[in-house]
């Protein structure tokens, strides 16, 4: 089995899943493109930094999900979660990559399954944000998206998410 983020369910509510996610670490790259093709042009350099191209030649294990996180219509960030037993990310060989510690965090997610057509997951986007604000739920941070499939599986089986980061002292009660 692929090691996944950690996190833990907070509590449910009309569709949504509160998460509070531990501190982990991220290697991305930040790529030209379209939402559709932006996460194929990012996946290559990730593949071959955990593949070891990186200044320490170590050899990472693939985790899950590759989040995607649209910084502009034609600039998107791709990132892989490294595994949590890495005690130091290996410096990226390449000057396009950066690894970063991501401190705990709480997200409000959506999950679906199927294809990764832009219309279709800006529609649970659109779906997850007007759910929070009917919930006063505070958003506090840039709309995340989740693939944790590899892309030969069939789409009806593929798990997707939309997260947004939240104010945990906003969430209502469960």
């Amino acid at each position: 089995m692929t090691e996944e983020a950690k996190y833990t369910v907070m509590g449910r509510r009309d569709g949504i899943e509160f998460r509070a996610y531990d501190p982990h670490v991220l290697v991305s790259v930040t790529v030209p493109g379209s939402f559709e093709s932006a996460p194929n042009y990012g996946f290559s350099p990730l593949v071959r930094y955990i593949s070891g191209e990186n200044l320490a030649a170590e050899k990472i294990a693939m985790t899950a999900p590759v989040f995607h996180v649209a910084e502009s219509d034609s600039k998107h960030t791709i990132s892989f979660v490294l595994p949590r037993d890495t005690s130091a990310a290996p410096a990226p060989a390449r000057a396009d990559l950066t690894t970063h510690q991501v401190p705990a965090i709480t997200v409000a997610a959506v999950r679906f399954a199927g294809g990764w057509r832009e219309d279709r997951v800006k529609s649970y986007e659109t779906e997850l944000h007007r759910a929070l604000s009917s919930m006063a739920v505070q958003e506090s941070g840039a709309v995340m998206f989740a693939r944790y499939d590899p892309p030969w599986k069939p789409g009806f089986l593929r798990r997707n998410e939309v997260l947004v980061p939240v104010d945990p002292a906003t969430i209502p009660p469960m």
